[in-house]
């Protein structure tokens, strides 16, 4: 490491170090996006049986909406799901990245020199109370 390069830049190379994956992939936008779908695909499918369930008296149509507003819930449920996982992860991937660059930050600035050592406590010293062994 040179003593020309900037923090910012070393956490740059760290970074790449520890081949943390670009949050600007397609797959992982992909998924948000998915995600994001199916969050609106929910209500508005349970809003379809709704108005597809009272539209008529036949049973069979009526258990058929019964079946899309399942769907309905079961999509809302699974978009949320998919939603907090890949905005979390994006979220969570650089608050660690930036609490490691803070620790490395931190054990630049303290020198071993800045530790106090500990004393011997002699109260609470347990070699003068050993028993020997006979």
């Amino acid at each position: 490491m040179t003593t020309t390069e900037s923090r910012a830049d070393r956490f740059t190379r760290e970074l790449a170090e520890l081949k943390i994956p670009d949050p600007a992939s397609g797959r992982a936008v992909l998924w948000l996006r998915i995600g994001i779908a199916l969050l609106v695909l929910g209500p508005v499918l349970g809003i379809i049986a709704y108005f597809m369930s009272h539209g008529t008296s036949n049973p069979l149509v009526q258990r058929d909406a019964i079946i899309i507003a399942l769907v309905g819930i079961s999509s809302a449920v699974v978009g949320s799901a998919v939603f907090l996982r890949y905005s979390l992860t994006n979220f969570l991937r650089f608050w660690l990245a930036r609490q490691a660059f803070d620790l490395s930050v931190l054990a630049d600035r303290l020198s071993p020199n800045d530790i106090p050592l500990v004393e011997k406590d002699e109260y609470h010293d347990k070699s003068k109370h050993a028993v020997t062994p006979r």
